[in-house]
């Protein structure tokens, strides 16, 4: 089964390749310098561009329908992750609950004929045991689940704030050889992140 949702993760991914957007300085308007965004052969500006996602809109999509937000916000390649983590929370979920129900099951059968073994073989205080901590492992992974809608509600509203943040084209970030040193062990060599605004 868990084959069937890896395939289909990877069909949905792959048509979600990003879309060249560049960014280009204008000079040319009289209140100052402003971002434009060249786009498919368009040009607008990056109030027009942000002012497209509105967060409310992709909050209540989300809260609707889960992964809807992050369709509203043209983050296609989001979709996957919110229904693969679905679908894998709750899954968990009922096979917990499927091993509380059938050692629940063997716990009543042996608290109502106290001479009867069960087919696990567990006494009854065991039985006992073993029913609690499926119990609570399937509760905790519901709750996991209804985190994990709130974590895809969050991020569809964030990620809908975030278009007006601005885009700086000069922003890069680089991970490259570096010396450090050390009193204590001398010059090292390592790797360190470069970022350059």
């Amino acid at each position: 089964m868990w084959k069937i949702g890896f395939i289909l993760a990877i069909c949905f991914v792959e048509p979600a390749i990003a879309q060249k957007v560049e960014v280009i300085k204008d000079t040319t308007q009289q209140s100052g310098d402003t971002l434009i965004i060249r786009r498919r052969g368009k040009v607008i500006t990056a109030e027009q561009y942000a002012a497209r996602y509105i967060p409310r809109k992709a909050l209540l999509y989300s809260a609707v329908l889960p992964g809807m937000g992050q369709v509203y916000n043209k983050k296609y390649w989001k979709l996957p992750i919110v229904y693969g983590g679905f679908y894998l929370l709750t899954r968990v979920a009922f096979q917990y609950n499927d091993l509380y129900n059938h050692y629940k099951q063997e716990l009543f059968a042996v608290v109502r004929e106290p001479g009867y073994i069960p087919p696990s073989g567990y006494t009854e205080s065991q039985l006992r045991s073993v029913t609690e901590f499926y119990r609570r492992q399937r509760d905790f992974f519901l709750i996991l689940d209804g985190m994990w809608y709130l974590v895809q509600l969050v991020d569809a509203h964030v990620d809908a704030h975030l278009r007006d943040f601005d885009l700086n084209p000069q922003l890069k970030v680089s991970l490259g050889p570096s010396m450090q040193y050390s009193p204590f062990y001398g010059s090292a060599p390592g790797f360190g992140i470069t970022v350059k605004f």
